[in-house]
């Protein structure tokens, strides 16, 4: 069997393409209780549901944001969701064009016999979970394994085990209808050199898309959300032309023409860092048989938090910067964007957090 043919087989062929389609994106907003208890806690805002509600409330029914968007992840809780006047969140998606799609992972844990490694959870139960999620409206699903580079890191152990996690996902998910974004991200913790991060990388989509091919998945029916290549947080920056030069290049050597859109993840990179990083590889001449796109959380809601704080009155103006933010990245997929963003708070700051917990 060359790849499976199910009876969504058609659909996530279509729903891959549309999210991949130039001028638009995804925005992560599937960030755990945990983790956007964080960022509400960076701007004195109380973790508790009606304030998550109302930060997601205020991203999506931004007027003007959703034409620069093709997909949004959610968070379980997210998913069923309504705005202040009852009208659920997926409707509001649907209304706007743009697919909902769902985190599905469990978290990682230490993978034994490394030196803290991980690989992560959540096989168990999922294609229940991906047939109740689609009969909910979501249309797409988010798998998020993490490498680190070390002196000895990645570990083939963990490559392996990160790989066919991700491809077992994939298939569950394309089984229930739902396309799989495949996101082996590589974490830029350390002092690690461009050359070492592209060295890896290249490793592990290579190793993700043996294991997606042993498993028979319809790769025209996935996306990838990788790391773009960049040297470690640790080390001396470069320009985004040399960001793109080896970023397009790994995923030249790694990655299938088959598959329709990758979507990047920011890593930590400030909101403008990686708009530009993005530009430059869609100014980049050379083969590029995919889309190159942004699958963005932070670097999307940053600035976004900050003119918010929590504040009624604030929420026109939040808006405003999300739009600000979401037309650069839209420019920067056709690598129009001139640099001209008007930068809110927040915006060129570093996001890195070592070791990030999703």
């Amino acid at each position: 069997m060359a790849c499976f043919k199910g009876k969504y087989h058609d659909e996530l062929i279509v729903n891959a393409a549309y999210i991949g389609t130039p001028g638009k994106g995804i925005l992560a907003a599937d960030e755990s209780t945990g983790t956007i208890g964080k960022r509400l806690s960076s701007i004195n805002v109380e973790n508790v549901e009606g304030n998550r509600r109302a930060l997601r409330e205020l991203l999506f029914c931004a007027p003007g944001a959703l034409q620069y968007l093709s997909g949004v992840i959610l968070f379980e809780e997210t998913l069923y969701q309504k705005t202040a006047s009852g009208k659920p969140f997926v409707d509001v998606m649907k209304e706007g064009r743009v697919l909902p799609g769902i985190k599905v992972d469990k978290g990682t844990v230490v993978l034994p016999g490394t030196d803290g490694e991980t690989t992560t959870q959540g096989l168990d139960g999922l294609g229940e979970r991906c047939a109740k999620y689609y009969a909910a409206g979501a249309r797409f699903a988010k798998w998020r394994a993490v490498l680190k580079i070390g002196p000895n890191e990645p570990s083939e152990l963990a490559i392996h085990e990160n790989a066919y996690g991700l491809a077992r996902y994939a298939m569950i998910c394309q089984e229930y209808g739902l396309v799989p974004i495949v996101e082996p991200e590589i974490l830029v913790d350390g002092s690690h050199d461009i050359e070492k991060c592209a060295y890896v990388t290249e490793r592990v989509l290579a190793a993700c898309y043996k294991a997606l091919n042993d498993h028979h998945v319809l790769l025209e029916g996935t996306l990838l959300k990788p790391n773009m290549v960049t040297p470690g947080s640790d080390a001396k920056k470069v320009s985004p032309e040399v960001v793109a030069e080896y970023t397009v290049r790994t995923l030249q050597r790694t990655v299938p023409a088959a598959v329709p859109a990758i979507v990047f993840l920011s890593g930590g990179q400030s909101e403008e860092e990686a708009t530009l990083n993005l530009n430059a590889m869609n100014k980049f001449k050379g083969k590029k048989p995919w889309s190159l796109s942004f699958s963005f959380g932070r670097a999307l809601q940053q600035s976004t938090l900050k003119a918010w704080s929590g504040k009624e009155e604030n929420v026109e103006k939040a808006r405003a910067a999300f739009l600000v933010r979401c037309k650069a990245n839209s420019e920067a997929t056709l690598g129009a964007y001139k640099g001209d963003a008007k930068l809110g708070e927040g915006a060129a700051e570093s996001l890195h957090v070592k070791d990030y917990k999703y």
